[in-house]
């Protein structure tokens, strides 16, 4: 398994990540202790969970779950911790509240970031992310309306955002001089909120992001072309959430198919945006194509977030170990020139699918 550097840190983080939003719902603990066996063996060093994960649902019940399951893990193989690179996130406002204060503040970044080393049974993290900024995002479809013409994001006081911005900065910086994170990361931000976060961070003297986790995939690529300049620009490397878009480019749903005890058949399942009529039509012309030239489809898309200069890392999720031996054997997969052609058309046929 390669590696690739973190950002301008001295960490070095495998090209697949090993992603644990299903551990506790549709994985065991068993399960999760297999998976985790099966990545490190692999070389996948990499590891992201977040204090909200299990998803498909999130229930208030469940968050934490997977964190503990890791903890437990690395309880019972104590020699593990050191040799894996891990990354947990700050869940940040929305429905799914944590806390009385849902906003990432001062406040609830030392109560986040205490509970999940304490679910992790650890002492530090080597990267701590926020999960989706105060201000709101563009992700989960919401690109149809962010910042438009109404829309609350532009109604927003940059003079205060800029505050609570760097109220984060200061809050994380400290975190990093007493040892409980080693880097910082985004996650579901715009090109202004990462540049904002690097000028400030530079004119304070604080720890600058090192990465952003957005969704990017075959069919999202909202990534590009500003965040990709950013990224590249400013060594801010794609952690790249949902390479299969939610197993729609896994090929199970070619033609409109649905299996039972897949996610998309779940009850509660939250990534139906997804499944649109242009969707469908655009993992279908994908699939084909991966056919065409003998490749397994969810193969031929995580290699093509790999292919992108811009990735640091691709964040892969499973619920057998048949898919997950097959998703981290995409790390050896190189997309040929004809192969990246036939995607550059569908892309340019579908180019937002949803």
């Amino acid at each position: 398994m390669k590696t690739r550097p973190l950002g301008t840190t001295d960490l070095h983080v495998s090209e697949i990540c090993l992603g644990t939003m299903t551990w506790g719902t549709q994985n065991t603990e068993a399960e999760a202790f297999a998976q985790m066996d099966y990545a490190l063996g692999a070389g996948v060093t990499f590891w992201d969970t977040a204090e909200m994960y299990p998803t498909n649902p999130v229930k208030l019940e469940t968050m934490g779950d997977s964190e503990r399951m890791i903890g437990r893990y690395f309880a019972q193989r104590p020699t593990v911790r050191n040799s894996v690179v891990l990354a947990s996130k700050i869940t940040g406002p929305g429905r799914y509240k944590l806390r009385e204060e849902s906003n990432i503040t001062p406040t609830t970044l030392a109560q986040a970031l205490e509970a999940s080393l304490e679910r992790l049974n650890t002492d530090y993290l080597d990267l701590y992310q926020l999960h989706w900024p105060n201000r709101g995002n563009y992700h989960w479809s919401g690109h149809w309306h962010y910042a438009g013409v109404g829309s609350a994001i532009v109604q927003q006081k940059t003079e205060r955002i800029e505050a609570d911005l760097l109220a984060i900065l200061e809050t994380l910086d400290g975190f990093v001089k007493a040892g409980k994170i080693r880097h910082w990361g985004l996650s579901n931000d715009s090109s202004w909120g990462t540049m904002k976060y690097l000028q400030l961070a530079e004119k304070h003297g604080l720890a600058k992001p090192v990465s952003i986790q957005n969704e990017f995939n075959l069919t999202c690529r909202l990534f590009e072309p500003d965040l990709a300049e950013v990224s590249l620009r400013e060594k801010v490397g794609l952690l790249a959430w949902s390479p299969l878009a939610g197993g729609f480019l896994s090929g199970k749903y070619y033609g409109g198919t649905r299996p039972a005890g897949s996610r998309a058949a779940l009850a509660g399942y939250s990534g139906g945006q997804r499944h649109t009529p242009q969707a469908q039509a655009a993992v279908d012309a994908y699939t084909d194509l991966a056919r065409v030239h003998g490749l397994e489809m969810s193969q031929m898309a995580i290699a093509f977030t790999l292919a992108m200069p811009f990735t640091t890392s691709s964040i892969i999720g499973a619920t057998t170990m048949e898919q997950l031996k097959s998703n981290i054997s995409a790390a050896d997969l190189t997309l040929s020139a004809e192969v990246l052609a036939g995607i550059a058309a569908i892309h340019k046929q579908y180019p937002m699918p949803y």
